[in-house]
């Protein structure tokens, strides 16, 4: 048996308030009032629940407007739409052409990451195919920056970053075949 903070009086006006088929949330309502809790819809649901009681039967409320006898029904949609309707079919999707990297005027000196010093280019070669060795430019790198000035303006492009931001963003929209 789990512990539970409900005193058994609480408990008690929970199980008679549901014998006169109050709502699980106007019994919690009705505790609070009287011993001044603050009971919610749900603990009163969870107290219920492992005290064995029972919630109250719904009654269905009749419809606002009645049917007309001789006129049309009106057909409710169905609860769940049928996924054509949410989701629009995907689009088939095609493999985009590889890009060709820019290069720069720069050979590097092409150095393991045990032979980097701090002071050197990060700039990756290599690792493109599965087992393929990794090296790195080697060059003096540019200050606050991880590559050297070549290499720094590769990756990021020419400009300030405000400069970088403010350019137009071309997007080029794919259609299914």
């Amino acid at each position: 048996m789990e512990p539970s903070n409900w005193a058994p009086g609480h408990s008690d006006a929970l199980r008679e308030l549901l014998a006169r088929g109050m709502s699980f949330s106007e019994a919690a309502r009705a505790i609070n009032e009287k011993f001044g809790t603050r009971y919610t819809r749900s603990a009163a649901i969870g107290r219920g629940k492992r005290m064995g009681l029972v919630a109250p039967d719904r009654v269905e409320s009749p419809p606002i407007v009645p049917p007309l006898p001789n006129g049309p029904r009106l057909v409710r949609p169905p609860k769940t739409a049928p996924l054509d309707l949410v989701r629009p079919p995907m689009a088939a999707f095609r493999r985009a052409e590889p890009v060709k990297l820019r290069c720069v005027g720069l050979s590097p000196r092409l150095l393991s990451l045990d032979e980097l010093e701090p002071g050197d280019c990060r700039y990756p070669y290599g690792g493109d195919r599965d087992g393929e060795a990794i090296a790195f430019c080697g060059h003096p790198k540019r200050q606050g920056s991880s590559y050297c000035a070549a290499h720094f303006d590769l990756t990021r492009g020419l400009g300030t970053a405000s400069e970088r931001a403010a350019r137009p963003v071309v997007l080029r929209l794919v259609t299914s075949a």
